[in-house]
């Protein structure tokens, strides 16, 4: 009788650890890793993903704290470049908008503003949208602020209030990225920090790159005739094309 205690302990023990180890995930992991599995199968594939997906999460969680942040903060960069062409467009459309910087500050802070909260709110399960949806408006985002470049020789009073909106749908994108890499339960918020941190550095990175690049050109008289308005063009006409990518094919 003195056995049975402990011998019921173990096996509690037991039966948890297996339960979360998940051995199940690592063997679908190995065969379709292996050939042994068809990934082209469309139920194969999501068991795929799904097994990588608890694979990551429970990888994760067994992390410092500080690790999890740096990885976290390295898949927001990573999803900004080199993954995240269009957020990168809609931020050089940003950036060509004007060359005072009081401008280009003011939109970029209500770019990240709206992005932050939608991120949040969406990664928490409070709001859903369809990537069917959101994704053909980012499109159609990058053409907007192209266009008015074009136009606007100088971003309106109005084009920060226009931005956010645009943000607050970007945000939707980004957690949509994030739901699919996985999210700790236990470390929800500042797993979201540290990605939001690394969005905000990409950020930044694309437009040091940009001002470098035009930094002594910005002042000459032709540089919105022969690079404003071309790089303009450009970004809207790719906004444009994948605007009918996401819809029509």
């Amino acid at each position: 009788m003195r056995f049975l205690f402990p011998f019921i302990f173990l096996s509690i023990l037991c039966l948890s650890f297996r339960a979360q180890s998940h051995p199940e995930d690592e063997l679908i992991i190995r065969e379709i890793e292996e050939g042994q599995l068809e990934v082209q199968d469309q139920q194969v594939s999501a068991e795929y993903a799904a097994a990588l997906k608890r694979q990551r999460i429970r990888k994760l969680s067994a992390m410092p704290w500080y690790e999890k942040f740096f990885v976290f903060v390295k898949a927001g960069i990573e999803h900004i470049i080199p993954k995240g062409l269009d957020h990168i467009l809609f931020v050089l459309g940003l950036f060509f908008s004007s060359l005072i910087l009081g401008s280009l500050l003011w939109q970029v802070s209500a770019f990240t503003l709206a992005h932050t909260i939608t991120l949040a709110v969406a990664a928490l399960g409070i709001v859903q949208a369809p990537a069917g949806i959101v994704e053909p408006l980012i499109a159609l985002s990058i053409v907007w602020v192209a266009a008015e470049n074009c136009i606007f020789k100088e971003a309106s009073k109005w084009r920060p209030f226009v931005v956010f909106s645009f943000g607050l749908l970007h945000g939707l994108g980004f957690a949509s990225v994030l739901s699919e890499y996985g999210l700790p339960q236990g470390n929800l918020v500042p797993s979201l920090l540290a990605f939001n941190i690394g969005v905000e550095v990409g950020q930044l990175i694309v437009l040091v790159v940009a001002a470098l690049l035009v930094w002594f050109i910005r002042d000459k008289s032709w540089y919105r005739k022969r690079v404003q308005i071309p790089a303009s063009i450009m970004i809207a006409l790719v906004g444009l094309f994948w605007f009918v990518e996401r819809v029509f094919l």
